[in-house]
């Protein structure tokens, strides 16, 4: 009987590997054993088939139904060639050249086993944890140098730190002094999909950083916001928190420990303001989301008005391996102030779309060409926007800074979310100016005036210098406006919806002029 491995990722179910796999079992039988597992990565090549071989796992893909004749003609069993056919999987040039920390178990587990988690070292991290003091888990988190990779990149450590150190009061609603984990998994910045890949592939990984997070600042109860646009990871999250409560890791006692940890799971409320920290919270707790003003820090009166540590999904799923090989490993990947590994998300006008995880420091550049092979319309990549759509645009010229947070910084942009969307030189930019200030007004929870009236008045005066109506005063107006917004806006929405206008007016300012007859779509596929 031959191994077949085939994704149950939503990223390959929403190109047909579930007929892919019908297929398979109705043509071949008891000749196969099909194996549904994380995706590998790839996005290109989904749906991805992987088959067995005495040399290693064979891959083909894309493939269809259709293509099963003539792959079983040319024997697909033994992993015969054929032109969908990418040869031995691990040694593709897209996966040996990354580094993968937190994803290292892409493509060789099924999702809910908890036995594959357990064989790809799951669970040793919280193993350790249950040995350690609080205070000696925050020191592994603040030795490894895990900063957020949400977007505002803050260090981990310290946060927990503030909330291990912190009083929580007694509330009436818990019947006991509580402190919480909420993990923001409202991933909502546009090429991003790295918190998906963690709660659809490896769910019990983010369960076992919550654990850990819990273990290390005294939390008894946690969250998992999840984008309500996620309907497969809520169905894989809530069935892993059964399974993880049923053996132990969840409930009143930690694997027969004295910690307790009770886990739940709730929906978002759709807008992109609650993935800013404060107004997280604010929803959670049944409320319109709603930017909060600070202090108080939620880390000393967050959920409730309790201590509450709100990390990323990535961060909380680069914790089981700090704890399990030590902060110092983790620490020894990446540069300067930027450790560890960061998951870049392919997206837009690229010939090779999907995962990439390499240590902070390698160039835009490689990460474009090496990894993605380029535009996939085989045109010039005219530009990149990094970080979702408050991102700044980076041009060619800048293709070879490093990816850290201090070296994009320097060139105006940021690492974000790690999304990385892609356009050729067909792309209207000024037209993408436009759309980055409608989509601060459309999203904008209001609360502040330089956020809600500056996005609206910025469109405007973008639409009059894209009909050429008095260019350079209202160029003026403009820079003034995203002035203003920037420094006085009461959150992240408002204060960078300015960054992709700057970028676009300074390095392509020609396009703000004249309004361009390409479709609104011209440069993404």
């Amino acid at each position: 009987m031959t191994r077949l491995y085939l994704s149950c990722d939503s990223c390959a179910l929403s190109v047909g590997a579930d007929e892919l796999a019908q297929a398979l079992t109705a043509q071949l039988g008891e000749q196969i054993d099909l194996q549904r597992t994380s995706t590998r990565g790839m996005f290109w090549l989904e749906p991805l088939l992987e088959v067995d071989t005495p040399q290693g796992r064979v891959g083909y893909g894309p493939l269809t139904a259709e293509d099963l004749p003539s792959l079983l003609a040319a024997d697909l069993l033994n992993g015969g060639d054929h032109p969908l056919c990418i040869g031995l999987v691990e040694q593709h040039p897209y996966l040996a050249r990354q580094q993968r920390l937190t994803f290292a178990s892409l493509g060789h587990n099924r999702p809910l086993a908890m036995e594959d988690y357990a064989a790809q070292g799951g669970w040793s991290g919280l193993q350790r944890a249950l040995n350690l003091s609080p205070q000696q888990i925050v020191d592994e988190v603040k030795e490894s140098g895990l900063r957020g990779r949400g977007g505002a990149a803050f260090p981990t450590g310290i946060k927990w730190q503030t909330v291990l150190d912190a009083q929580a009061p007694y509330h009436r609603g818990f019947d006991e002094a509580v402190k919480f984990i909420v993990c923001n998994a409202d991933e909502g910045d546009s090429g991003t999909f790295s918190d998906r890949l963690v709660m659809e592939d490896n769910p019990f990984q983010l369960i076992e950083g919550m654990l850990i997070a819990a273990l290390a600042t005294g939390a008894t109860r946690g969250y998992i916001y999840l984008r309500a646009e996620y309907p497969h990871a809520h169905r894989v999250l809530q069935q892993a928190i059964t399974l993880a409560e049923q053996q132990g890791y969840l409930g009143e006692a930690i694997l027969g420990s004295h910690h307790r940890f009770h886990l739940q799971v709730r929906l978002a409320a759709g807008a992109y303001i609650c993935g800013e920290e404060t107004a997280l919270l604010e929803s959670l707790e049944g409320k319109r989301g709603m930017v909060r003003a600070k202090p108080p820090l939620p880390a000393l009166e967050g959920l409730f008005g309790q201590p509450t540590v709100v990390n990323n999904v990535i961060s909380l799923a680069s914790v089981p391996l700090i704890l399990s090989k030590g902060g110092a490993h983790y620490r020894d990947f990446g540069q300067g102030r930027s450790r560890g590994t960061m998951p870049l998300q392919l997206a837009g006008n690229i010939r090779q779309g999907g995962l990439v995880e390499v240590a902070f420091g390698v160039t835009l550049r490689e990460i474009l060409y090496d990894f993605g092979g380029g535009s996939a319309s085989g045109r010039p990549i005219k530009a990149v926007q990094i970080g979702g759509p408050l991102g700044a645009y980076i041009p060619p010229a800048h293709f070879d800074t490093p990816l850290d947070y201090e070296a994009l910084a320097a060139v105006g942009g940021m690492v974000g979310h790690g999304g990385i969307v892609v356009f050729d030189d067909q792309a209207d930019l000024g037209q993408m100016a436009a759309f980055a200030m409608e989509f601060c007004a459309l999203e904008s929870c209001g609360k502040c005036t330089p956020c809600r009236i500056g996005s609206t008045r910025a469109q405007e005066v973008l639409a009059r210098i894209r009909q050429g109506e008095d260019a350079e005063d209202n160029l003026a107006l403009l820079t003034d406006l995203c002035d203003t917004m920037e420094q006085a806006s009461l959150c992240a929405l408002g204060g960078m919806a300015p960054y992709p206008v700057k970028s676009i007016v300074k390095y392509f300012g020609e396009e703000l002029h004249s309004v361009s007859q390409t479709p609104s779509a011209g440069g993404q596929h």
